[in-house]
């Protein structure tokens, strides 16, 4: 039998949060040392010394679960073991005092000691000899009751617990139960022969949660945001406006204080009425409150969403690094329940932001250079690898810059390996069109709608999700405007169904790269740190990017909310990266889907307008559009047949090398138009 590694105890207990982590191993150093003087305690409690013992154990096992962030911790259950401990004592004594003097049971620490000859003394003066039992009962009774609404969800504690165990403790697990279910089913009365099962599908493993790091560095402390609440409330006065904190959020990279505001006194008609000071006096001195607070930028929010307050983000002394496993293991990712499940980071309350990708249905990431938008593209991509085998996930990456994702290359889910070409990577979103269409036919063929609804009762194999992400779009549209807008926009358009999906990342956010048919068909949108308004209203279509911190601090545009959520966006190292990607490249994690290899899907296809026949056809409408006109420049034909520029520039080289246009004259006169051919005899 395999021993468990001493080493991955120290692994266990170093992934715990820090802030709960740290109450638990508290609890567990004041039980010890409350329990280490056991003739003390035995004549304090008596026997009643082992059931606390027992509820105090239990109180400890709930804060380990706290700290795995499986529920949320409620100070009732340790009121509940504290109404249940001193509930026992009483009752104890209650019972010994029956045939023992009262006081000799706890000089002896017998009974219940000398706590329950307290209660058991004072119950027995108010409520004489039966209330003493009544009291007892009532006492430990409610203190049970306090932890009834925690008893369904242990099994369920536990099972999320085992799943964050290291690896080689659920390996060790899981052997021991299929030896004792091999055991258990030889068993018997009769002899039974073990027959071999059919060969069934491998399953494959997701790579273990421990691999990633936890989160590090801590919030603004409780009484450095109370001393700023104070500050707030004088400096709004100090002006006139009454108001009063009464909300402090503390998130990781901002604390948002909720300021009620209050009433001033309006002369009407010779009398004095009270009027609630408005919102806009508030906005107005967000200036001044930045230089009293020392704090800039900040950000206020008017109103909070759902609050009857306004919102005043202020920056942390330090920023908090919010991890990846973190968000993974909360109960608001696992609630999701889908696998295109992405944790974005966390709110300016702390609490996880995620989102179902198969729902947004695509994601716009803009912001400046250093904002953050790589590492959260980098998250993603993480998070979808960390849920996903190559079955149901497979990944279009394209990289102009070639140092942000070419550490995916080798990857089983890859359908080729990451594109840094753009011309590459203008065919295979013509391919990525192709294989939209070929769905939409084969579903029409099936009957089904979309593809969860064939993946649903799919008997053969499912088919696979696509995730198309680009790291920088305004290479792209550079290079090849035409053809990578309209692949964009169609894809947007109409491939949510047949489970194609969008991440596009751009550090220029200004109109001729984000154009008005990008941003119409993206409605979930991540905005980062940006130079000015200008670009903020480019993505969000309002102000407020332009004061975020940088480093991750983004606004989420979701399209089931009215108003952008600020966050912290998650940080993934290059070392987590790199294990989530070795991970998948060692031997036995290929998944059954066969291997792409080397060769791209759409090696060998031509892109529009290329080839003999599309120059010929090209070259004929572009005779017939010249036609007429005396000069020509290549921008001109350009927008006239809606090609790339690239494309255009040839176009034109072979039309000047047939005599149909002259040479370039430069200082911007064009060319001259040689031969007003009829489009029939050019070719």
């Amino acid at each position: 039998m395999s021993r468990l590694p001493v080493s991955d105890i120290g692994e266990l207990f170093q992934d715990l949060d820090k802030q709960r982590g740290a109450a638990s191993f508290v609890l567990a150093i004041f039980l010890f040392t409350v329990v280490f003087p056991i003739h003390l305690w035995r004549n304090m409690l008596g026997y009643a010394l082992w059931p606390v013992w027992s509820l105090f154990f239990l109180t400890f096992l709930a804060m380990v679960a706290w700290a795995f962030d499986l529920f949320r911790w409620r100070w009732l259950y340790l009121l509940g073991t504290e109404l249940a401990s001193v509930g026992a004592a009483a009752l104890f004594h209650w019972w010994g005092a029956r045939t023992s003097p009262s006081w000799a049971l706890a000089a002896h620490g017998e009974g219940g000691g000398v706590v329950g000859w307290a209660l058991y003394e004072a119950f027995h003066a108010v409520l004489s000899g039966p209330g003493a039992l009544l009291g007892g009962v009532i006492f430990f009774l409610f203190g049970l009751a306090c932890w009834l609404p925690a008893l369904p969800m242990w099994p369920k504690w536990a099972e999320q617990m085992r799943e964050q165990l290291p690896e080689s403790w659920r390996i060790f697990m899981e052997a021991a139960r299929d030896q004792e279910e091999l055991v258990s089913g030889a068993g018997g009365t009769s002899p039974v022969s073990v027959v071999p099962q059919p060969h069934r599908r491998r399953k494959v493993k997701l790579p273990p949660l421990n691999i990633l790091s936890g989160d590090r560095g801590g919030r603004m402390g409780a009484r450095e945001a109370n001393a700023m609440a104070r500050v707030i409330e004088d400096t709004l006065a100090s002006f006139k406006v009454p108001a009063k904190v009464v909300s402090i959020r503390r998130g990781p990279a901002v604390t948002q204080f909720g300021v009620e505001p209050g009433e001033i006194g309006v002369r009407r008609g010779g009398e004095t009425v009270q009027q609630r000071v408005r919102v806009n006096k508030i906005v107005s001195l967000q200036n001044d409150l930045a230089l009293a607070l020392s704090a800039a930028p900040i950000r206020i929010e008017a109103p909070v969403p759902g609050h009857s307050y306004v919102g005043i983000e202020v920056p942390n002394p330090e920023v908090a690094i919010v991890s990846l496993k973190g968000v993974i293991s909360s109960r608001a990712f696992k609630k999701l329940g889908s696998r295109l499940a992405i944790g974005l980071g966390r709110d300016v309350a702390g609490e996880p932001l995620v989102a179902d990708l198969s729902t947004l249905p695509h994601l716009l990431i803009a912001g400046a250079t250093g904002s953050g938008k790589s590492v959260s593209v980098n998250s993603i991509l993480v998070c979808l690898l960390m849920n996903n085998t190559p079955d149901t996930l497979r990944l279009l990456l394209i990289d102009p810059k070639r140092v942000e994702l070419s550490a995916y290359n080798g990857v089983p889910h890859l359908i080729s390996p990451v594109i840094n070409d753009p011309e590459e990577a203008a065919k295979a979103l013509h391919w990525m069109l192709l294989e939209m269409d070929r769905r939409y036919r084969f579903f029409a063929d099936t009957g089904v709608r979309n593809i969860d609804d064939y993946n649903l009762g799919a008997v053969e194999k499912p088919i696979p999700h696509i995730v198309v992400a680009i790291d920088e779009l305004a290479d792209l549209v550079l290079t090849f405007p035409v053809d990578v807008e309209h692949a964009i926009t169609r894809l947007a358009q109409m491939a949510r169904a047949t489970g194609i999906h969008l991440i596009v990342a751009t550090q220029r956010p200004s109109v001729d790269v984000v154009t008005g048919l990008i941003k119409a068909n993206f409605p979930a949108r991540i905005a980062f740190a940006v130079s000015s308004s200008v670009d903020s209203r480019v993505i969000l279509d309002e102000n407020g990017a332009e004061r975020l911190l940088g480093r991750g601090d983004g606004l989420f545009m979701s399209p089931r909310k009215s108003t952008p959520i600020r966050f912290q966006g998650c940080y993934v190292s290059d070392s987590e990266v790199t294990a989530v990607i070795n991970f998948w490249r060692a031997p036995g994690h290929e998944g059954e889907t066969e291997p792409e290899g080397e060769k791209a899907p759409w090696d060998g296809m031509q892109s529009q307008g290329e080839g003999s026949d599309g120059d010929d056809e090209l070259i004929r409408q572009a005779v017939e559009l010249l036609q007429g006109r005396e000069n020509t420049s290549t921008s001109w034909l350009q927008r006239r047949l809606r090609l790339g520029y690239p494309r255009a520039a040839r176009l034109m080289e072979e039309l000047e090398a047939r005599g149909i246009v002259g040479p370039d004259e430069g200082a911007g006169r064009g060319r001259k138009v040689l031969v007003a051919e009829d489009a029939d005899e050019v070719g």
